[in-house]
């Protein structure tokens, strides 16, 4: 029986991809600056890792949508960290962040997904499984990537069909971009979510790595109509444990909450009870962690906003990081250079570069961009977090870090990134 013409056409991610490719050039021989793909250098706090340790051996089956004392330690967490209202009966919890993102689609039957460009890789894939519409809303380098309210409502307003549900993603500090939102824009945002009738899922999965620890949810603006997701995979460095959050809008209707159990039930059933169990301790948010994320800020900044001031030294424009651990430069300004040589769109730059230079980079295309715009997301946690974090901790608290302190433990990564500098320069 022939089933390929009734297969859908899926891309693998090109995050996963990337790393997969840098792998393989090393195994070759070839030195490579891994500056694409967004894994979190830093191990999770010991107490955590500790935790995990004195659990393994539990093995059951957890409530799909989590056990008590997880979900009271995350709404707890919510309420002192984003000063938000949150009942343990509002938070699910599962195996990632992003299976809750595809069930808090998956729960409509057909919608509309509104997603900035740039805007994570996962997000237009997960609504095309599921036959929802995507509006892609355009942001600028001049306008910081930013979302604008003018933009939003624009969307809204000009929807072919207004019957069906419209779903916002909303994900800041951004990947790939490292930027926030201002109060006053969150506000304008949610004036408009809040006039259409929009449902706001808010990735705030790098909301405790704002540089300044002044990350601000949305939900404080639209409470009724704001999804939180969160986890353990950036801010704690426990990506491969799979462990996810979801705040869901007390006021949106209990309907909505028993749909996505239900979704969780024939899917993925729970998360694994030992991660979960270490998630109590993570959530906690002691003062030994919230220092262990205090010091992964300091360092981030450093490294973050000295990448970009290297890089906007070089014909590259950049903004500068406001939290997380990326930045997305816009190479607009030698596109007709880079045109010389064949470089044509974002792919064939990232090619180039990892062929000529060994830097790895991923095409700002793979983040819904024109093709043609030479865009490119980087990652700039090519070093050992374990090390950093430690001569960290030796440096003055309080203090910012000295600008020996990236040449003494970032070297590898800073060579990287004097190599792409360099191949832009012989190029222009």
């Amino acid at each position: 029986m022939r089933f390929s013409s009734y297969l859908r056409s899926v891309e693998k991610s090109q995050t996963l991809l990337l790393n997969e490719q840098s792998r393989n050039l090393e195994k070759g021989g070839k030195k490579v600056y891994k500056l694409g793909f967004g894994q979190s250098p830093f191990l999770p706090p010991n107490s955590v890792i500790e935790a995990l340790k004195t659990h393994a051996h539990r093995k059951d089956y957890s409530p799909v949508q989590g056990i008590p004392e997880l979900r009271r330690a995350v709404a707890e967490f919510h309420g002192r960290v984003d000063g938000l209202d949150v009942k343990p009966d509002d938070v699910l919890i599962a195996p990632g962040s992003k299976i809750l993102i595809y069930a808090a689609m998956a729960a409509f039957t057909k919608a509309d997904l509104l997603v900035c460009a740039p805007a994570w890789v996962s997000y237009a894939p997960q609504a095309h499984l599921l036959g929802h519409g995507v509006i892609t809303l355009t942001t600028t380098f001049e306008g910081r990537w930013r979302l604008t309210a003018d933009v939003l409502a624009a969307a809204l307003e000009g929807r072919e069909n207004k019957d069906i549900p419209s779903i916002l993603i909303l994900n800041y500090p951004g990947n790939p971009d490292g930027l926030g939102y201002t109060p006053d824009e969150l506000t304008a945002l949610a004036d408009v979510a809040r006039k259409y009738g929009t449902l706001v899922i808010s990735d705030e999965i790098y909301g405790l790595l704002n540089h300044t620890g002044k990350h601000v949810s949305l939900a404080k603006y639209y409470p009724e109509g704001t999804v939180i997701t969160s986890g353990l995979s950036k801010w704690c460095g426990a990506g491969g444990w799979r462990l996810g959050t979801a705040v869901l809008p007390a006021r949106f209707g209990a309907e909505f909450k028993d749909t996505m159990l239900g979704i969780a039930s024939e899917t993925y059933s729970c998360a694994t009870l030992p991660v979960q169990l270490a998630g109590v301790e993570a959530f906690s948010y002691s003062a030994d962690i919230e220092q262990y994320v205090k010091q992964q800020r300091r360092v981030l900044s450093l490294i973050g906003n000295t990448v970009a001031g290297k890089l906007q030294k070089h014909n590259i424009q950049v903004h500068k990081p406001e939290g997380g651990f990326y930045l997305f430069p816009d190479f607009t300004k030698v596109a007709a250079e880079l045109l010389r040589y064949g470089i044509k769109n974002s792919q064939t730059l990232c090619e180039a570069l990892l062929a000529e230079t060994g830097v790895a980079l991923l095409p700002g295309a793979a983040f819904g961009m024109k093709p043609e715009k030479l865009t490119a997301r980087l990652a700039y946690v090519d070093f050992d977090g374990v090390a950093v974090l430690e001569a960290a901790g030796k440096a003055q608290p309080g203090e910012p870090l000295p600008s020996s302190f990236l040449a003494a433990n970032t070297a590898h990564q800073l060579e990287g990134i004097d190599a792409l500098c360099q191949w832009v320069d012989d190029r222009v």
